[in-house]
């Protein structure tokens, strides 16, 4: 089966990640999965370092790279409309995003577009449901994250948070980390404060990494943490409260951590990620 990325993000996002994870555990899979991306984007150069077949994104490149494949798999907004402008194989668009569909004329035509909608979680699939997307165009396929061999070992006190969300908490020193994974193999709890999650891909890593997680209620964040038993869930905006309880108490810190880390392993990693999209495209490619 030959299968071609687009992804039009000039930013390395959770999306973007998300993408490269995939085609990781697709190369495994599949005969040819080429990705289209911006020439000189932290995908394309990513990309290229980790062996997988990255080729500038350009309007031709796509129009040849859309007839020669089986299907196209858009990662975001602006590749999908490229890729409905450029016709050609059948249409695979992820849905990472909780936004309403608008209901222009246009939008209607772009999102009549797709062969099936691929939702990262029950939250997103609702937000299309709710949009107009029918119910048989939607397939849920979580989001999937690589597993660390081995777990982290937490420096005591150190809580490290997203750069992109950062978190103030009274008398906690948070560590706004810019490199996640690398950050996360000294943390001793991962926050994610966020209004309307459509997963949290950077909590699935903490959780993974054995890291406890303390996450905003909302959005599909429930999907992935389990409240007190792979993390602890924050309704009343006290994530204060929370992120304290875990630093003076190590063993239940390490508990959740481990916890975590084993609900990833089972149903949340970058490999269950790679053969549920598989699937996906065998209900598209019919092959």
């Amino acid at each position: 089966m030959r299968t071609l990325h687009v992804d039009a993000g000039r930013q390395m996002g959770g999306g973007q990640w998300q993408a490269l994870y995939l085609l990781e555990g697709l190369i495994e899979r599949l005969a040819e999965a080429v990705l289209l991306a911006p020439a000189g984007s932290p995908l394309f150069q990513e990309a290229s370092k980790r062996g997988v077949n990255v080729q500038p994104l350009t309007f031709p490149a796509l129009l040849s790279g859309a007839r020669r494949a089986d299907l196209v798999h858009v990662h975001e907004a602006r590749a999908h409309t490229f890729a409905a402008l450029a016709g050609g194989a059948p249409l695979v668009v992820a849905r990472r995003v909780h936004f309403p569909v608008r209901r222009s004329i246009g939008s209607r035509w772009k999102y009549g577009s797709a062969a099936l909608y691929v939702a990262v979680s029950k939250f997103v699939a609702s937000s299309l449901r709710a949009s107009g997307v029918s119910e048989n165009l939607i397939r849920l396929v979580y989001d999937g994250v690589p597993i660390p061999q081995d777990p982290a070992r937490p420096e005591p006190g150190r809580v490290v948070a997203l750069a992109k969300k950062p978190v103030e908490l009274p008398g906690i020193h948070i560590h706004l980390t810019s490199n996640l994974w690398q950050d996360l193999s000294t943390a001793s709890v991962f926050v994610y404060r966020s209004e309307a999650e459509p997963l949290g891909s950077a909590a699935l890593a903490a959780m993974a990494s054995g890291v406890p997680v303390v996450a905003s209620g909302t959005g599909g964040l429930p999907e992935i943490v389990e409240h007190e038993r792979t993390g602890l869930l924050v309704a009343d905006g006290n994530f204060a409260g929370a992120v304290r309880r875990l630093l003076d108490d190590p063993r239940l810190a390490a508990k959740l951590g481990c916890a975590g880390r084993e609900h990833v392993q089972r149903g949340f990693s970058a490999d269950q990620m790679a053969e549920n999209t598989m699937r996906v495209y065998h209900e598209v490619a019919k092959c």
